[in-house]
């Protein structure tokens, strides 16, 4: 099996969004771009996808361009297409256009040699739901730390 390599991670979707599935999908990229993610410089934090014409794009994903790629560099906030099979993008967007849910950028990692995103079919949170999330949080540390103590 392939080894997963995981490249960025989107935090704020995890603290915006309630995670109801995940998905894989490849992304179409030119050699620039490549060796740019490959050197770690891609941010997710405000990304988000959309399906047009039953493809599936990500939008406001951030590509730094690569130092030694002069003129092939491409433009670091283009809108690139996502690659998954017709049946799951005709599924997602009718639950997208039906439901309410937005689908988000979570990871983004290599497998073996390709470029992988992992997407959620998310669902937003209210500020209640984010306070009571990191009350449990905080909760959590505080046990650990009491734990941590009542061992020396």
């Amino acid at each position: 099996m392939s080894e997963l390599k995981t490249i960025a991670n989107n935090k704020k979707a995890r603290h915006d969004y309630f995670i109801e599935e995940s998905f894989e999908a490849g992304i179409e990229l030119c050699g620039t771009e490549v060796k740019s993610i490959r050197s770690g410089r891609v941010n997710l934090k405000d990304s988000w996808c959309s399906i047009v014409e039953g493809e599936i794009f990500v939008n406001g994903m951030h590509i730094s361009p690569y130092e030694h790629g002069n003129i092939f560099n491409r433009d670091p906030m283009r809108v690139r297409k996502l690659l998954m099979h017709k049946k799951e993008i005709n599924r997602l967007y009718g639950v997208v256009k039906q439901t309410g849910y937005s689908l988000i950028p979570i990871s983004l990692y290599f497998k073996g040699s390709r470029v992988k995103m992992q997407l959620g079919l998310c669902r937003g949170k209210k500020l209640y739901d984010k306070r009571e999330d990191m009350a449990k949080r905080t909760a959590k540390r505080d046990i650990e730390r009491a734990l941590k103590e009542q061992g020396r």
